[in-house]
């Protein structure tokens, strides 16, 4: 048995190598030569706030709940200094693509909103509409005058968790918000007229029946969002959900194995696996005779709505730019950012930490992974597979010399599941490959990161 014989919730790969392989670089390398030489005419640029005003019981994110005033002021003062350390070792760098992240980005009030775009604008040299930016807020923080200054400044897509349309399930799920505050939100949205409103709502809830996903996915729809995300429930540890006994069991935990495909398969919940299950194809299906049409296991977007124009990016190939306490940069041979945790101490002591930090401090790389061409291969493939479009087959060659089945003729185990089809430039996962996208992506992880993030340190 392998991993693909486990539970199909054992990880979301949203980003190779995962953040848990980091490790501390020593020594650091300034960025001034981490960027030498690397295209920087069509960069992703992330900037995270790492402040809500609660915490979700089932986030595993870095962010705080609840920050003193103060913080947040000293916090923005700091982003600053970074940009500015950032954008020297750049030099001259466009844009194409942006999101503000967090945490939630307008946990900030409306005039600190104005001074962040200040920040991206005025340092970094950030066009928001023309890199269509992308920014976190949640039902309690989308008030009128934040979504003001966030329209003022050409703010593309406003992306919305509200996980459930019914209390008890949000509350279920550690998340104590109102169907009234969600409501009021959504209105205050529309009312702004962002082009692209994404909400996002979570599957596998305690409680949560097909008929109650349902209302969710229906009480969505009402508000014709151009995107959707559906996101599978993970219980992980020090979250809110994870320190409650008996819940739901622990999931998404990776199994260190110096081979591919040869770890033991994760303990898992059968019972709360079929149930995810029944809900992500029920929850998919419906999407679809809705009119939306599927772009990964999680996204969906309205059939109506076209892909992003303007500046072309590439996330298979071009880099991203962070710049805040949380956010991760890629080079194509180094992926790097400040330390991580999850712990409420533990992200405290960073944040405390990012903001003594002398200016110098900024011009260089502190944790990392240095990737090298067999790591690069596979995070082109991952990036790729996981999408419903799949790999090109005639670009992976262009770009590396060799075939994907050369380098990854373990991917015929997918073929043989009916998992994955290929032939012609394509290879793509299936109906059923994406159903169990967060089984593939952990499968396809190499023996070096595995091994890396078995080692991590949970804290």
């Amino acid at each position: 048995m392998t991993v693909l014989d486990g539970s199909p919730y054992q990880g979301y790969l949203y980003a190779y190598p995962h953040k848990t392989a980091y490790r501390p670089l020593r020594p650091r390398p300034a960025l001034r030569d981490v960027w030498a030489g690397q295209p920087r005419d069509a960069l992703f640029l992330y900037l995270h706030i790492p402040f809500c005003e609660m915490r979700c019981g089932f986030c595993n994110l870095f962010t705080r709940a609840q920050p003193p005033a103060e913080q947040v002021g000293a916090y923005l003062r700091q982003l600053r200094v970074q940009a500015e350390q950032v954008a020297a070792a750049l030099g001259p760098a466009r844009y194409a693509r942006a999101a503000i992240g967090g945490g939630t980005p307008t946990h900030l009030t409306a005039d600190e909103l104005a001074e962040l775009f200040a920040i991206t604008t005025g340092v970094l040299g950030l066009d928001p509409a023309a890199a269509q930016l992308s920014v976190e807020t949640s039902p309690a923080t989308a008030t009128p005058d934040r979504l003001a200054v966030l329209a003022a400044h050409g703010t593309h897509r406003v992306s919305m968790g509200v996980q459930s349309f019914l209390d008890n399930e949000a509350h279920a799920a550690g998340r104590p918000q109102r169907r009234a505050e969600v409501d009021r939100a959504l209105t205050a949205l529309r009312d702004a007229a962002f082009p692209l409103l994404n909400v996002d709502l979570i599957y596998g809830i305690p409680g949560q029946t097909r008929d109650t996903w349902t209302y969710s996915l229906r009480e969505a729809l009402t508000w014709r969002p151009e995107e959707i995300y559906l996101y599978p429930l993970y219980v992980r540890p020090l979250t809110g959900l994870g320190r409650r006994e008996g819940v739901l069991p622990l999931s998404g935990q990776a199994a260190a194995v110096p081979e591919h495909g040869l770890a033991p398969v994760p303990a898992r919940d059968a019972p709360w696996d079929a149930q995810r299950l029944d809900l992500y194809r029920h929850g998919r299906d419906l999407l679809r005779e809705a009119g939306y049409r599927q772009l990964s296991m999680r996204q969906f977007r309205r059939a109506d709505v076209p892909d992003p124009d303007g500046a072309d990016y590439c996330c298979q190939d071009d880099g991203m730019v962070g710049v805040g306490c949380g956010a991760r940069s890629y080079t194509a041979d180094l992926h790097y950012s400040f330390d991580y945790a999850v712990s409420v101490r533990e992200v405290r002591a960073i944040i405390d930490d990012y903001l003594s930090r002398p200016a110098a401090d900024f011009a260089y790389a502190e944790f990392g992974f240095a990737l090298d061409g067999g790591e690069q291969r596979l995070r082109w493939l991952v990036k790729s597979l996981l999408r419903a479009e799949g790999v090109d087959l005639p670009g992976y060659a262009k770009r590396f010399g060799s075939t994907v089945d050369e380098d990854f003729p373990h991917l015929a185990e997918l073929v043989a599941r009916g998992w994955a089809v290929g032939g012609g430039e394509r290879l793509a996962l299936t109906d059923e490959g994406l159903a169990h996208g967060d089984a593939i992506g952990p499968w396809l992880v190499s023996g070096p990161v595995r091994a890396a993030m078995a080692r991590a340190v949970l804290r």
